[in-house]
């Protein structure tokens, strides 16, 4: 294993699940005392490990048909429209 790769992974997606919609969610379900944090927590790292899958699955999908440096460019152009559609709604 790579942990070079690894840790640039790591950094990268737990920087950006910092503070989003996904983990206040998650907050806000531990907060009912009626919930178990357990089960708050195992439902959440689920939902977070699928997703990810998801994503690994669909960019090896991807990687098959487009190159990677398009890949590239449009993951940035899709970043810099979700940027600027986020400022005009503010």
């Amino acid at each position: 294993m790579d942990w070079r790769v690894f840790l640039t992974i790591f950094a990268s997606v737990f920087i950006a699940e910092l503070g989003d919609k996904t983990q206040l969610a998650t907050m806000l379900f531990a907060a009912d005392k009626e919930v178990s944090r357990m089960v708050v927590f195992l439902a959440a790292s689920t939902a977070l490990v699928v997703a990810s899958a998801v994503g690994v699955l669909a960019g090896s999908l991807l990687s098959e048909y487009i190159a990677e440096k398009y890949l590239h460019y449009i993951a940035g152009a899709g970043f810099i429209v979700i940027g600027a559609f986020t400022l005009y709604n503010a």
